[in-house]
């Protein structure tokens, strides 16, 4: 656990949970995820940034917050140590955009999509809803969430801050 107050950093391939008051924020969601989830109840939040869909593809997967398949399950094992209820879990995500444009229709460079997509079916699996949700595009952005409100906030460099 974090020293709540703190402003803490999710970095790439990183997650973190805390008691309020704390904020936690990551930056540089091109088609990576950020996935923020909060318990109102226990003022308990985390944040994950998830890089890659799949574990399962990956040579070394060690670093189970870099895939959407490992860095659910674990955040929310942590946020549950930490008193969080799933059933009260507010669950808010952003990221996922298209960055590069290789003009080819393969699927395997749709990272942004594929992220998505495997952050969705990780929630549902853990039996979470998605309350809102700031994915595609093809612009970067940043994801600012503050524990003690559950409020969370999306950065953009063409669009500014608008909350989520």
């Amino acid at each position: 656990m974090e020293t709540p107050g703190a402003l803490i950093r999710v970095g790439m391939a990183e997650s973190s949970a805390s008691k309020a008051p704390a904020t936690l924020i990551t930056s540089g969601l091109g088609s990576c995820i950020g996935v923020a989830l909060y318990d109102p109840l226990a003022k308990v939040g985390g944040m994950c940034h998830v890089m890659l869909p799949d574990s399962s593809q990956a040579r070394a997967s060690e670093n189970r917050a870099k895939f959407a398949d490992t860095a659910i399950p674990d955040i929310l094992e942590r946020l549950e140590s930490l008193g969080a209820r799933r059933e009260r879990l507010v669950v808010k995500v952003a990221g996922g955009a298209q960055m590069f444009n290789f003009g080819r229709g393969d699927d395997r460079f749709a990272i942004g999509r594929r992220n998505a997509e495997a952050v969705r079916s990780a929630l549902k699996q853990a039996g979470l809803r998605i309350a809102a949700e700031d994915t595609g595009g093809s612009h970067g952005r940043t994801m600012i969430f503050d524990v003690s409100s559950g409020r969370v906030f999306i950065r953009t460099i063409e669009g500014g801050e608008a909350e989520l």
